[in-house]
């Protein structure tokens, strides 16, 4: 059965762990010359590894996240940045 209710999804502890693969990723990505945000949304959409970079195991930590919670940790601090959260 399908509901209209709003799911509300909370990762909790799962979000500093999610930061801190994007930031590691995101690091590697850079040190090997790569767009980051490029990358990311590639691997984010398509869910194929080969956009993240083997480089600071990068590939392997990445892939140890739920694409869904890397959303969530990405979208959270976009929203905190931007102050639009409550």
């Amino acid at each position: 059965m399908v509901s209209d209710e709003t799911m509300m999804f909370s990762f909790g502890v799962e979000e500093n762990r999610a930061a801190k693969v994007i930031k590691t990723a995101c690091q590697a990505m850079n040190e090997k010359g790569y767009n980051p945000v490029h990358q990311l949304v590639g691997y984010l959409l398509s869910g194929d590894p080969a956009y993240i970079t083997s480089h600071l195991d990068a590939r392997s930590k990445i892939r140890k996240v739920e694409r869904d919670e890397l959303l969530e940790e990405l979208v959270r601090t976009y929203l905190e940045r931007a102050e639009i959260q409550n």
